[in-house]
């Protein structure tokens, strides 16, 4: 009999819609995404963590991130795993749940009202409730005084302890979620990228030594700060902060730091002195060796694709571009088969080098790799109208390189 109830035991049926699609375990903290789908928290973090913006299951692009408990679930997971559980073997401790809004709003005034001891207490619980909603970041922008002590926390004093850089991280991590909410962008902005650079030596600092999904977020600040081109200058002035970013854009950095980097050089990068900054500090040959890279996502080969054509608007840019033959053959490979984003940034970028800049290696790397035929197809398609008449002008400029 005893025997009999061990082997049962041994072969309990799981229903199907208790696993996680991405792990195949039994979840434990189930959310759903905004197409319905449900994962457990952990895997569906990991998987947007990488760089994806799609659902797993359905592979729509997901046009929130946010996660919805399903406490239903939960619940049916939690009487079926009881049912199923031996007689003698004590229930698993129930599941940890968010702070509420009046807890949360208690830890947030607790940290405006200053103190190390209390922030270090509040600020793990402020991040769990902003992980939950938009609607929770912008409840907590919105408390007087909150933001504001976050950018103080951000105060560069000296110490570069491993102490100091943890508890910096998790101020990192509430600021980057809470400064898209922020009504007063302008003393945000301003305090991230004022010339004394305490708050952004803080940054610099996460950026280089912290954990990834703290880089993410110290990135989106720096991004989220660069509001008007006073801004944008002042970050691209900051040499040690370009090099941070270019350091993050290579083929073994974590797909989402990847992709907020591309993200925030491309939104830095307006004025020609920091285009001409970028070029300088040896972009072009970062961005080839990412492109040539297998498995690219396709926001990153976007983004990767849109800052070449940002360095490549100066004559610096195009002729550092010229004498890559190994990159112009990349972003020809990208005209198709990405998106129309990455076909507008790729066939941009061509047309610069060959019919803007005129250079004789340009065209004919891209009569060597097939770009006449390319060109041609590209001109059929229902590519916008721009793009058509640039690639109707690569024709003619390269078909003679036959």
């Amino acid at each position: 009999m005893v025997r009999a109830r061990h082997r049962d035991d041994l072969f309990i049926t799981v229903p199907s819609f208790f696993r996680c699609p991405i792990s195949l375990d039994v979840m434990t903290s189930p959310v759903s995404l905004c197409t319905g789908v449900t994962y457990d928290r952990a895997s569906i973090q990991r998987w947007l963590d990488g760089g994806n913006n799609t659902c797993p299951a359905t592979m729509q692009v997901l046009h929130s991130r946010d996660f919805v408990p399903n406490l239903t679930l939960q619940r049916l997971i939690r009487i079926w795993s009881d049912s199923a559980r031996p007689a003698d073997q004590p229930p698993p401790p129930p599941p940890d749940s968010p702070p509420s809004r009046d807890r949360a709003l208690a830890a947030a005034r607790s940290v405006a009202a200053g103190g190390a001891g209390e922030c270090a207490d509040a600020l793990p619980r402020i991040l769990w409730f902003a992980s939950e909603s938009e609607e929770n970041r912008g409840f907590l922008a919105r408390i007087e005084g909150f933001p504001s002590a976050l950018l103080r926390l951000l105060d560069f004093d000296g110490d570069e302890s491993e102490r100091r850089v943890r508890s910096l991280e998790l101020v990192v991590r509430v600021l980057g979620m809470v400064s898209s909410k922020l009504e007063d962008r302008e003393s945000f902005a301003s305090a991230v990228a004022k010339s004394d650079r305490r708050c952004l030596d803080s940054i610099l600092m996460v950026i280089e030594r912290g954990k990834s999904e703290s880089k993410v977020a110290a990135v989106r600040i720096l991004e989220s700060a660069a509001i008007d081109a006073e801004k944008k200058l002042a970050m691209a002035e900051c040499e040690q902060l370009l090099l941070r970013l270019l350091n993050l854009v290579a083929p073994e950095t974590d797909l989402g730091l990847l992709e907020a980097s591309l993200s925030c050089l491309i939104q830095i990068s307006v004025s020609k002195r920091a285009k001409t900054r970028l070029v300088a500090l040896r972009t072009i040959g970062r961005l080839a060796r990412l492109l040539s890279a297998p498995s690219l996502t396709v926001p990153v080969t976007e983004k990767a694709l849109k800052l070449l054509e940002v360095a490549s608007s100066v004559k610096e840019g195009r002729a550092a571009l010229c004498g890559d033959a190994a990159c112009l053959e990349s972003v020809l490979q990208k005209v198709f088969k990405v998106s129309g984003p990455a076909t507008e940034h790729a066939v941009a970028t061509l047309w610069s080098v060959c019919c803007l800049f005129g250079d004789q290696r340009a065209r004919e790397v891209v009569a060597e790799c097939n770009g006449v035929a390319k060109m041609l197809l590209l001109m059929q398609s229902n590519s916008p109208a721009p793009v058509r008449q640039m690639a109707g002008d690569l024709l003619r400029t390269c078909k003679g390189n036959l």
